[in-house]
């Protein structure tokens, strides 16, 4: 055989060396990764180092070789974006692919609806067929853990088929009221089914959210108010039923919400005092629903504190925070509609439901003391309830009074307050005192305006004596306090200021 050249000398040692380098490479990432060759036993010894080649090319200069060469520290450093690589391939591909065929299906329907290629029943078909088949298809998806991808589809086919019925009966009157009423109530019951058995809140939202949008979707104009509100009244009940199940307290601000718009609009529309009874009776169950949702509602059994040490209702996003809130507001918002439907009828009438609703609130926060499982958050919605009643009295008296007897009605409550705080050692009880105090005493100095014909004995005097009486009260029983004396005992000269144990 001939002897090779240096040429051909060069080029072998150039081989040589790249095979080296790549051994050596898959060598440190199979050890990295815990991934021991089967032919070889042990560690390799380091190869000899090889004999300077006379020329280097430049794809193998040291600058490249350091580029290509993964650190030591993190030999498989391509993972992530392997990992992100698979993310889209296998994520955003396929949901871009969905997305794309759907925008091409419905343009093609399009075209030909526009062209009258599909008559009106044809197309309805066509769309609570693609809804169902979307449902059942995003159950394919579920099964191999794109849980949040298939929820996204059944909220794509509900809303098809919604839609669906919608234009059967308002766009093309195929079908009566009544039917595509059933229809929508089959979807919904449906879709609650499904996120009972699969224990998916968000399904629960989209049944909701599908169940308020009916009467809108099926609006004829006229008016229906008994219709309407029993169909409201279920759908609020059922969301009760559900709270009792499950712990997903975002369902009752979705209630209360859809509730309060339907109930707003066709008041807006409709009512007339012909209708005051019926309105009214329908107001106070829905304001009775959700008066005593907190009590039925199930609580998490990993509820986190929030501000103040109080613990949540539910979960992190709406806590206990949000059902404080929401207690307010149901209690704000009835009263106003009370005022609203009274206030030109019958007002005295106003204030004594006012007094009533301040009897319901102190009932109601004695139920939650008793009855709520978490004693923290029982003790903070009784004190809630608790300033509720205080507040409606408090609204109550100028409703029902005049003049200075409201300034004198504000200071009998106020030593009222001021002396059940005292015995039950309440602060909170006390505060509402001082303001009942701050109120009556700014009223008597800038609002009262007395016309008096007698010089000492009038309305005057009166006012004064009792925020006199009041105030000396509190100072004498603060005193005594002080000196050891409990004043909150049922004993009459202690109650009045006395001078001596």
């Amino acid at each position: 055989m001939a002897p090779l050249s240096s040429e051909s000398n060069n080029e072998l040692q150039r081989l040589q060396l790249l095979v080296r380098e790549l051994t050596t490479r898959v060598y440190r990432l199979e050890r990295a990764a815990g991934i021991e060759s089967a032919s070889v036993a042990a560690e390799p010894e380091a190869p000899p180092s090889p004999p300077p080649p006379t020329v280097l090319p430049a794809r193998l200069t040291p600058s490249a070789v350091q580029q290509t060469q993964p650190g030591r520290g993190s030999p498989f450093a391509p993972t992530q974006d392997t990992n992100l690589e698979s993310r889209i391939g296998s994520h955003w591909l396929n949901r871009i692919g969905i997305a794309a065929v759907l925008i091409g299906v419905s343009y093609f329907l399009k075209f030909a609806f526009d062209n009258n290629w599909i008559g009106p029943a044809g197309r309805v078909t066509i769309g609570l067929l693609a809804g169902i088949a979307v449902v059942v298809w995003s159950e394919r998806f579920r099964s191999r853990g794109y849980t949040i991808f298939s929820y996204s589809l059944k909220g794509v086919g509900i809303g098809v088929l919604y839609l669906s019925l919608w234009a059967a009966f308002h766009v093309y009157s195929l079908i009566p009221s009544g039917v595509a009423f059933f229809a929508m109530l089959i979807v919904t019951a449906a879709t609650a089914t499904l996120a009972i058995t699969q224990n998916a809140q968000i399904l629960a939202v989209f049944a909701l959210t599908g169940g308020f949008a009916t009467p809108a979707l099926l609006s004829t104009g006229q008016n229906k108010e008994l219709q309407l509100f029993s169909y409201v009244v279920l759908l609020d009940l059922a969301t009760l039923a559900l709270l009792a199940i499950e712990p997903w307290r975002r369902l009752l601000w979705l209630s209360y919400l859809g509730t309060l718009l339907l109930y707003v609009g066709w008041y807006s529309t409709f009512y007339d005092r012909t209708q005051l009874r019926l309105t009214l009776g329908f107001a106070t169950l829905f304001f009775a629903i959700f008066a005593i949702a907190p009590i039925i509602a199930r609580q998490p059994e990993d509820a986190t504190p929030v501000a103040g040490g109080t613990p949540a209702l539910r979960g992190t996003s709406f806590s206990g925070k949000w059902t404080f809130l929401l207690v307010f507001i149901n209690a704000g918002v009835y009263f106003l509609q009370l005022y609203a439907m009274y206030e030109a009828v019958n007002r005295n009438a106003v204030a004594w439901f006012a007094l009533a609703l301040a009897a319901v609130y102190i009932f109601l926060g004695r139920q939650m003391r008793l009855r709520y499982p978490d004693p923290a958050a029982a003790k903070t919605l009784q004190l809630l309830h608790l300033a509720l009643a205080i507040g409606f009295i408090t609204v109550a008296i100028p409703i029902r009074l005049d003049a200075h007897w409201i300034t004198i009605g504000w200071l009998v409550e106020a030593v009222v307050l001021f002396w059940v705080g005292d015995r039950i050692h309440s602060d909170f009880l006390s505060a509402f005192a001082i303001g009942a105090v701050v109120l009556a005493v700014a009223r008597l100095l800038f609002i009262d305006n007395f016309y008096s014909t007698t010089l000492i004995f009038n309305a005057r005097m009166a006012t004064h004596a009792v925020a006199i009486a009041a105030l000396g009260c509190r100072y004498c029983c603060r005193g005594l306090e002080s000196a050891g004396i409990d004043c909150t005992q049922p004993r009459g000269s202690r109650l009045l200021c006395p001078t001596n144990g």
